[in-house]
């Protein structure tokens, strides 16, 4: 079977690095949810952190460009990584992909200018050294595809083979919007879940996230949900219905696993 991996840009390096720090907050699939992104913004532990990693897939939603005013406030402290979303806005911007549906229509169209130069910029994936972890590697899908799903149902054989090229111990991925920390093929692979649209069993929203620094702590966020339901409505979403049903009853992370280990590629 021939695929397609979206791995780092010709122009790109090695991952730079960022550190040492002694707390990171991880904050990943924002998908331009502004109520949710302040939610998690006003936690004391993402408030005291000394990097904010964003881990890709910020702005691909409702409101891109005061996602991206947010996330430049918070100065140096955000450090952004590419997700596929990103990608894609950059190629639907650029004509290099020609829309498939009217939403991707749609959500590129609502980054102004800057918010454009700014998800254009943002790398592959990171490195920081963090307090009592050591390197941390950070990516979107996986550090060889951008859309590459990583689960905690991924197998052994296919974890080892999607982190040969890296040194790293510990793996921080996002794009299943699953929030998980175990043990595989010798490393940590951890997903902090999304922000924005998270597939999880509770209640309809939660935010959810990760701090690292000096273990993994998985955490969530409640956040009125009704707001960003209506934000999607009023903005004249055109998956509008489909982002509310994602929202207030999201699908059970045993199906994501299953469907995710299925395609492997997920865009």
């Amino acid at each position: 079977m021939s695929v397609q991996f979206y791995g780092p840009a010709s122009w790109e390096g090695p991952a730079k690095r960022y550190g040492p720090a002694g707390s990171v907050a991880v904050l990943s699939d924002v998908h331009a949810n502004v109520p949710a992104l302040r939610a998690v913004l006003a936690e004391p532990e993402v408030a005291a952190a000394d990097l904010i990693v964003f881990n890709g897939d910020l702005t691909w939603g409702v409101d891109p460009d005061q996602t991206v005013a947010i996330v430049k406030a918070l100065g140096l402290r955000a450090v952004c990584v590419r997700g596929n979303s990103e990608r894609l806005v950059r190629q639907i911007a650029t004509g290099a992909y020609t829309p498939a549906n009217p939403r991707q229509e749609w959500v590129p169209a609502r980054h102004g200018t800057g918010a454009l130069a700014f998800v254009g910029s943002f790398p592959f994936s990171v490195v920081v050294d963090v307090a009592g972890l050591g390197a941390v590697r950070f990516c979107h899908g996986s550090p060889r595809s951008d859309n590459e799903a990583v689960t905690p149902g991924t197998s052994e054989e296919r974890f080892r083979e999607l982190t040969a090229g890296i040194d790293e111990q510990v793996l921080v991925t996002g794009h299943t919007h699953l929030q998980f920390d175990r043990r595989v093929a010798g490393l940590r692979s951890v997903n902090p879940g999304s922000v924005g649209l998270p597939y999880h069993a509770g209640e309809p929203g939660v935010a959810y996230w990760a701090l690292l620094g000096p273990d993994v702590r998985l955490r969530q966020t409640r956040y009125d949900v009704r707001e960003s339901v209506a934000a999607s409505v009023a903005a004249g979403d055109p998956a509008h219905e489909k982002i509310a049903e994602l929202l207030l009853r999201p699908p059970a992370p045993e199906e994501i696993i299953a469907e995710a280990e299925k395609l492997v590629l997920v865009d």
